[in-house]
């Protein structure tokens, strides 16, 4: 009886523990900005450094049904290629999501997105990307379709954190929900056509390099987070 009664007590209490957890895993307050306080359209310069968009490019025809499923995840998005002197394309491509909590309106990582598109990936690793200010954690991968040869470069910041990988991300949403808090989210994603993976990571890092001086401190903050200085923590 005795045993009995110490089992349930047991029970009793790994159940009201669980139930905690799940309470305080839970979030239920937003620190994402309204999204209409800012505008992707025009956070991004047209032209910047040696770099403006290609008007020349046609736009894509996005299917109804994938169109319609991109809506209901993100709440902006933005795509565009820009070139440079040199007649080098690079296709930028932002996401931006306000609840990175729920499960079913987080940011999609491209090495989910790709293969879902016919791509297959070759590698996926940890980089980073120097800059005059910081050094920002990003993901690697090397994709192809058919002829198609794409290398790909991308992070994403989860409320105000980069986070690189599946466990990264998961960290970070586990210590939002601790607090109660509903981070927003943001995909960065450039990319380019070629062969060699190699000159064309450099160039997309000159690129990213460019980029950032040009946005406002508003725009820094929201594809970056707190933007953490070389003598910070760095993420690896």
């Amino acid at each position: 009886m005795k045993s009995f009664t110490r089992r349930a007590i047991v029970l009793a209490v790994l159940m009201l523990s669980a139930s905690m957890l799940t309470v305080a895993l839970t979030p239920t307050q937003r620190v994402a900005p309204e999204a209409a306080l800012f505008d992707l359209e025009s956070l991004i310069p047209h032209h910047f450094g040696d770099w403006q968009t290609d008007e020349r490019m046609a736009q894509a025809v996005i299917n109804p049904q994938l169109q319609a499923a991109v809506s209901n995840l993100y709440s902006q998005t933005l795509s565009r290629t820009y070139v440079n002197s040199d007649g080098r394309r690079i296709m930028l491509s932002l996401a931006y999501g306000e609840d990175q909590a729920s499960q079913s309106r987080r940011i999609h990582r491209p090495e989910i997105c790709y293969p879902s598109q016919g791509f297959q990936m070759h590698k996926k690793w940890k980089d980073t990307i120097s800059t005059s200010s910081m050094t920002i954690p990003v993901m690697r991968i090397t994709t192809q379709l058919g002829n198609r040869h794409e290398p790909v470069t991308y992070w994403i910041r989860i409320g105000d954190t980069l986070a690189r990988g599946i466990v990264e991300q998961t960290f970070v949403r586990i210590n939002y929900g601790l607090t109660g808090s509903i981070p927003d989210g943001i995909l960065f994603r450039v990319s380019e056509i070629s062969t060699d993976f190699q000159d064309s990571f450099a160039i997309q890092d000159q690129f990213i390099n460019a980029l950032l001086p040009s946005l406002t401190p508003n725009g820094h903050k929201i594809l970056l987070g707190s933007a953490r200085s070389k003598n910070d923590v760095n993420m690896k």
